[in-house]
């Protein structure tokens, strides 16, 4: 996807807008970012932002519920939302002709939001109903106790969805004042990338959204997570035949300029991350992982993901155990993988074949005006755009000596949280 220049805007409001034109196809991308995530949200409210997005699509008096369906659906166009730790997102995408719809109606849910209560209430159910989903996957337990146990003061200790004693005694009440709280022009960025002229589309933005009231701007500050002094251990016990391992490390935020050596480390060990939620994964079959756990037959799959995030947060390894086989005997052939590299530097072509991975994971994650618009707000949210921009500049400039650097420093086990789930060998039914 061709990349042009990107037009930036603050509205007086403090509405922050990024434009860029992509004439390629006559579809537009528009999407809605809010500052706001579980990063934001203290004990007894956890899970309210998720919550918050859920009601976003519960109508407003001029959009009423249901009716953004079947007009989306009508005009060739698809629309959805996402919750993360550091940001809440809404987008739609649609003909170009009709990406005014998209504009009206991100400026409407802003400020007018119903939350009637009795979708509070319907939603109070379908949302536990998701977090009692999630909690029959084994990796879902785990990786949950892991992030628990990895973050003992930092608001990034909960699941984004929220713990169960929370989501049954939220108000509507906590709901609209978290929306009116982080629901502000001065809070939010506004991003459209696709087949349009980029100045009556300001013209069009300011017209809708520059009469949108700011608010006090909400704190963005969290408690952060002193240095862990050892490795912490968990284990989840819970039904099935397949036992699973996670290990999770410590590391920097997005905008730390070791954040790269560990992009590249990340290649060599488990094979690279995909950053971008629609982005399309590739083989790991190269990694030093696989090979030394799946082609063994220690595991049935390994992977690894680190998250672009403001604050730091994990790099995890995440193992599928094969039948007779223990998460020891993982764990114990994984620390050798970390101690080869450790110890030594990888060899230039390793570098190379790990680079060109992660930069191919990068682009197929930022082909289409979707992609191009959602890193347009996602980059904007941890550090810059130009992060974005310098992406595969920064990639090419990492050297061995930069690998083996990060490796020492982040995946010592002082600085991570080790987590085994255990089957009972019980069906989930018990």
């Amino acid at each position: 996807m061709s990349s042009g220049r990107v037009h930036r805007a603050r509205l007086r409001n403090g509405l922050q807008v990024l434009l860029k034109e992509i004439h390629t196809a006559p579809i537009t991308s528009v999407w809605i970012w809010y500052r706001v995530g579980s990063r934001n949200e203290r004990a007894g409210q956890t899970g309210v932002s998720h919550w918050v997005e859920h009601m976003q699509f519960k109508g407003t008096p001029t959009f009423p519920p249901g009716h953004l369906d079947r007009t989306i659906s009508r005009e060739g166009g698809l629309w959805n939302a996402m919750t993360w730790l550091d940001w809440t997102a809404y987008y739609e995408t649609l003909p170009s002709d009709r990406v005014d719809l998209a504009l009206r109606l991100e400026a409407d849910r802003m400020a007018q939001s119903l939350f009637a209560n009795k979708d509070v209430t319907s939603e109070r159910t379908v949302i536990i109903s998701e977090r009692q989903g999630n909690e029959n996957e084994p990796t879902f337990r785990l990786s949950e106790e892991v992030q628990a146990a990895a973050f003992r003061v930092h608001s990034y200790h909960h699941e984004v969805i929220g713990d169960v004693a929370d989501l049954a005694s939220m108000t509507r009440d906590d709901l609209f004042s978290h929306y009116r709280r982080y629901y502000i022009p001065n809070n939010a960025i506004l991003t459209v990338a696709g087949d349009f002229q980029w100045r009556p589309m300001l013209a069009r933005i300011r017209e809708l959204y520059g009469n949108l009231p700011p608010a006090a701007a909400p704190p963005q500050t969290t408690r952060p997570e002193p240095a862990q002094r050892g490795e912490r251990r968990v284990s989840v016990e819970g039904p099935g035949e397949t036992a699973f391992v996670d290990v999770a490390y410590h590391v920097p935020p997005a905008s730390d300029p070791e954040f790269f050596p560990l992009i590249v480390l990340d290649s060599v060990l488990s094979g690279p991350s995909n950053f971008n939620l629609f982005g399309a994964g590739i083989s790991n079959k190269t990694s030093r992982l696989y090979r030394a756990l799946v082609e063994t037959e220690l595991a049935a799959s390994v992977s690894g993901g680190m998250a672009a995030t403001i604050d730091p947060f994990l790099y995890s390894i995440a193992a599928t155990v094969r039948q007779g086989k223990t998460p020891e005997q993982v764990l114990a052939a994984l620390d050798v993988e970390v101690r080869r590299v450790v110890d030594d530097p990888v060899t230039e072509a390793e570098l190379k074949r790990a680079v060109k991975q992660a930069r191919a994971i990068f682009a197929y994650g930022s082909e289409t005006v979707t992609n191009q618009a959602f890193w347009m707000g996602y980059a904007e949210i941890f550090a810059s755009y130009e992060w974005f921009e310098n992406y595969i500049e920064k990639l090419d400039a990492v050297t061995p000596d930069d690998v083996q650097h990060a490796a020492r420093k982040y995946l010592a086990r002082r600085n991570r949280t080790v987590g085994f789930y255990l089957p009972t060998q019980e069906s989930p039914g018990g």
